[in-house]
């Protein structure tokens, strides 16, 4: 599922459709994240509207319009946000497509877990996708307090913690292992064991590791391209995720694979002790 640096990278694409006037509004009326319908009469509301912006809350892409209303996008496990030529051939499994003049852009998604709303910006802290979430990982408020504060009574593992998207929005199973393993941290480690040195080591490697795959374009292991059609190329230089039986990057112990509440966890059995 793409994190928070590929929905970055998509957003930062998607950058160019700033100023563009939606002048079309067509979906497929299929069931997408948990058999919800694309909610066509709030979505045909954006007809006239023009996009002023292009942010992003965690794993949440929000594009603003000059109006009241945003979308609301959440790329799943296999969605493609694309901007291409408005005489372009439809991608197969397209379930939303906004005509922009002589461009369109256009959500695809094989697996169907994506997300698409229409919302009133003034509640936006108040849509039952964005309300539970906490502060986005790249904003400066990511700190070591808030971590250590956190995690006091949390008797989750570390790994579940930091995948806790109301602690920090936008970490997933692969950057969740990365950071770990950069803060030399136990995946099994419980929260509440979390030394306020070992926040501070923890929240600076969230931030390394998500800085780390944005400078490549996000991580691509099957699915996920950019609004450009641009596969990420991060997957070459991680340091211990999906890299079992391989040596450590850092101490060459043979990296592990193990599994916390059902995800897949690699880390090094001799550098993440603490």
């Amino acid at each position: 599922m793409p994190e928070l640096p590929e929905v970055e990278t998509v957003r930062r694409t998607l950058l160019p459709v700033i100023g563009a006037r939606i002048a079309s509004v067509w979906d497929s009326g299929k069931g997408l994240h948990m058999a919800r319908r694309p909610p066509r009469k709030k979505l045909q509301q954006l007809i006239g509207a023009q996009i002023t912006a292009v942010r992003r809350h965690g794993k949440y892409l929000l594009l603003d319009t000059d109006g009241t209303k945003s979308l609301l996008v959440h790329l799943g496990m296999t969605g493609r946000l694309r901007i291409q030529p408005a005489r372009a051939p439809q991608a197969s499994h397209t379930h939303l497509v906004l005509g922009l003049g002589k461009r369109v852009l256009a959500f695809s998604d094989a697996r169907r877990f994506g997300q698409i709303d229409v919302f009133e910006r003034a509640d936006e802290r108040l849509h039952p996708a964005l309300a539970p979430l906490g502060p986005d990982g790249l904003e400066p408020g990511v700190d070591a307090d808030l971590l250590y504060a956190s995690s006091r009574k949390r008797r989750s593992t570390l790994k579940a913690f930091v995948l806790d998207q109301s602690v920090i929005a936008g970490v997933g199973n692969i950057y969740a292992s990365e950071a770990l393993w950069r803060a030399r941290l136990r995946p099994s480690k419980r929260a509440h064991r979390l030394t306020a040195a070992s926040a501070r080591e923890l929240a600076a490697a969230i931030r390394e590791v998500f800085e780390h795959a944005l400078e490549r374009g996000g991580t691509t292991l099957s699915d996920f391209v950019d609004a450009d059609g641009t596969a990420g190329e991060n997957a070459d230089y991680l340091w211990v995720y999906d890299r079992a039986g391989q040596a450590c990057p850092r101490c060459q112990t043979v990296i592990k694979r193990t599994v916390h509440q059902g995800r897949a966890t690699y880390y090094c059995p001799t550098c993440q002790t603490a």
